[in-house]
């Protein structure tokens, strides 16, 4: 299942640039029907389009950017529309600042049980042969050794996999997303950042899960590279259209059509990796962006655009608490 939000969630929370992932869109595969279905269901979501809002409420401006963490060129325009809003502001708020990135690569030098098996049985001891065998396709197309795969912690090696290999040189290489190149003209300004929470967070959330749940969804995660290219080409499209709501849709609707998988255990699913990655981290954020508010007067919120989106969106959250609400043309 995370392959879907990985594909959504965490290209809207880090992974590869994807410009060599080109071609037939996931959602060019499907009927004209499930298309339309798709459309109804974003069309009745809150704020499902756009990737630019600003908020105000008496003197004070918080500009709100849908991130895409994963680069591709089109990204450009979209850092030249709010550079000097970017550097003009009092305050940019981000998933994680730079100096978390530094915190974080120290943590993982003292705790590499974050990401890695580091006692008792490893990966390979832990699925049968022929769930191995995927896996270690699949980790060799993308240039892992299986070895190391095998130590990975199952939910990190989801995440490393549903990187088609045809976005995998641009995530070795570096290539900066949007929220990177925010950071970029913040620091070139002399802005500050601030995080929305703990470096930590997500990597909690992962790791909560036992891990036999995490081994059933890295075997829901082993898709053909087409199919995962497939997703990156339609998320692509989604984004640079606006069209969050879509995006989001198209993910659930993945989830739930996936061969092999009971429709009802998908659902239930999804909507458990909902609420932790988006719904619960959104309601946690908004007493930071809060008190943020009332010291000062124009701020940047940056999050993945998967954040913006639906009733318990970031956008929504802010109408909710009687800001104003227009996006920028």
């Amino acid at each position: 299942m995370l392959l879907r939000l990985a594909a959504t969630f965490f290209a809207l929370i880090g992974l590869p640039a994807a410009a060599q992932c080109v071609g037939e869109s996931y959602l060019d595969q499907l009927s004209a029907q499930d298309r339309a279905e798709l459309a109804a269901a974003a069309a009745e979501m809150p704020y499902a389009e756009g990737l630019l809002w600003t908020a105000t409420k008496d003197d004070r401006r918080v500009t709100v950017v849908g991130t895409m963490h994963i680069y591709d060129p089109r990204l450009e325009d979209i850092r030249a529309r709010i550079q000097d809003t970017v550097q003009s502001a009092d305050l940019i708020m981000l998933e994680a600042t730079p100096e978390d990135k530094k915190a974080l690569e120290q943590l993982l030098i003292t705790d590499p049980g974050i990401l890695f098996i580091n006692e008792g049985p490893t990966l390979r001891d832990l699925v049968d042969d022929e769930t191995w065998g995927l896996i270690a396709d699949a980790a060799n197309a993308r240039s892992i050794p299986p070895f190391m795969a095998a130590k990975m912690q199952p939910w990190y090696l989801s995440i490393m996999l549903s990187v088609p290999p045809c976005a995998m040189q641009g995530m070795m290489a570096g290539d900066l997303g949007l929220d990177l190149m925010i950071m970029e003209d913040a620091e070139d300004a002399g802005v500050p950042m601030q995080s929305l929470e703990d470096v930590t967070t997500l990597f909690d959330i992962f790791n909560s899960d036992p891990i036999e749940d995490q081994i059933d969804m890295l075997r829901i995660n082993l898709l053909s590279p087409d199919a995962q290219k497939q997703m990156f080409v339609a998320m692509l499209d989604r984004y640079f259209a606006g069209d969050v709501g879509t995006l989001w849709e198209m993910s659930r609707f993945a989830i739930m059509t996936t061969p092999g998988v009971d429709p009802a255990e998908a659902e239930d699913l999804f909507a458990q990796t909902e609420a932790a990655l988006l719904i619960d981290r959104n309601r946690n954020w908004m007493p930071v962006i809060r008190d943020a508010t009332q010291m000062h007067d124009e701020i940047v919120v940056a999050v993945g655009a998967a954040h913006l989106i639906g009733d318990d969106g970031i956008l929504q959250f802010l109408d909710d608490e009687g800001w104003t609400l227009q996006q920028m043309q």
